[in-house]
């Protein structure tokens, strides 16, 4: 997609064009039956306050705390504003993450004090991006454009293997485990009681592995996090027998990513989307 037309066309518009892009046809928004399609008809579509704060990184970090105490860590956040410059006065920890809090994707790794130069030049135009343009994800629209930084989870410098639950009509349908997201990206989907199953989302083969240990409490905490919600992606990250809250997902993939058909199929079943008359601010 050209930049020049992501401002000029209408956000409908641009996002039938790149729906049609990535699948080859146009949006079904009238029966949409696939995940895909209800996915993009949710993207298209709803607009319901419900689904405002989702990709607010702050604002769920304190959904995670007050509907999941004592099953999931939540990173914490140790700054957040839009002048980096602030960073000089902050004391920093041995290793902490720096993010946008309304976008995904970018994020910067640091120990120690801040390099406020530095960061000022790395961060250039991260506040003022409108990253909702890009596909048309809302809710992304709605978040405070401000950066932040939280303390880092894992081994310093490296990020570890998600845990991605998907619940779809309030029941958790699969865990995704990826690998190598900063490089060579693995999946692998397992059921909730951690079943192999055979898709891997297009992605290559991610290694096999055990059940994480608190496999129990990674399930009940996508579970309540997703609760109200008729499909939410809950992304968690598992340390050392540590459950950490990363963030909700309401659009996975922007809805541009192919699924393997009978998953786009069994999924798009399970999932019954609102009335379009509920669905409006």
């Amino acid at each position: 997609m050209p930049a020049p037309l992501t401002g000029v066309l209408p956000p409908p518009l641009l996002r039938t064009v790149r729906y049609r892009q990535a699948t080859g046809h146009l949006p079904p928004l009238r029966r949409p039956r696939t995940f895909s399609e209800k996915l993009n008809w949710r993207i298209t579509l709803d607009r319901r306050e419900l689904l405002a704060p989702t990709c607010d990184k702050l604002a769920m970090k304190e959904h995670a705390r007050a509907l999941a105490p004592g099953l999931v860590r939540v990173p914490e956040t140790l700054w957040s504003g839009t002048d980096v410059g602030e960073l000089a006065d902050v004391g920093l920890p041995g290793a902490w993450v720096l993010k946008p809090n309304h976008s995904c994707i970018r994020r910067l790794f640091g120990r120690g004090p801040a390099d406020v130069a530095e960061l000022r030049r790395r961060t250039a135009g991260w506040v003022g991006e409108q990253y909702w343009r890009r596909s048309g994800e809302w809710a992304y629209r709605r978040a405070r454009p401000c950066l932040l930084v939280e303390e880092h989870v894992g081994d310093p410098g490296t990020v570890p293997a998600d845990l991605k639950v998907l619940v779809v009509g309030g029941a958790p349908r699969l865990v995704e485990r990826h690998t190598g997201r900063d490089g060579d990206h693995g999946v692998r989907l397992w059921s909730p009681q951690w079943a192999p199953l055979p898709w891997t989302l297009g992605r290559r083969p991610g290694p096999d592995a055990a059940p994480p240990e608190r496999l129990d409490d990674l399930i009940a905490a996508a579970t309540a996090l997703a609760g109200p919600f008729d499909m939410m992606r809950v992304d968690f990250y598992d340390v050392g027998g540590e459950l950490w809250f990363g963030e909700l997902t309401p659009y996975p993939g922007a809805g541009l990513s192919p699924l393997e058909p009978d998953l786009d199929a069994w999924l798009g079943g399970a999932w019954t989307l609102p009335p379009l008359r509920r669905t409006r601010r």
